[in-house]
């Protein structure tokens, strides 16, 4: 809670998210390009680019965040509803925002 009584944001950066069109529908195309293969997608919610999570190989949504800044994704998975911010270290819902992928 804030002194105002009202709950501080769980993160500062959501002044930031745009309405974004993901560069892929279903793949990592940095990965695709080297032949790689990923574990999970991440979208990028400042510009729309797709990458692959830090569990993956090559990190792409990662490399992203370092080459960009652009501190907020969300999961790319089917079904999945959580955002992560990279500046603030913390994952959290939107209320009222679908996945980005249906199940």
């Amino acid at each position: 809670m804030t002194s105002s009584g009202k709950t501080a944001p769980v993160c500062g950066h959501l002044d930031q998210v745009r309405d974004v069109t993901p560069d892929s529908p279903d793949s990592c195309p940095e990965c695709v390009a080297r032949g790689d293969a990923w574990f999970h997608l991440r979208q990028c919610q400042i510009c729309g680019h797709v990458g692959c999570c830090d569990s993956s190989q090559n990190k792409h949504a990662s490399a992203h965040h370092a080459a960009t800044g652009h501190p907020l994704i969300r999961s790319y998975e089917p079904g999945e509803g959580w955002w992560w911010c990279y500046d603030d270290q913390v994952a959290f819902e939107v209320e009222g925002s679908p996945p980005a992928r249906a199940a």
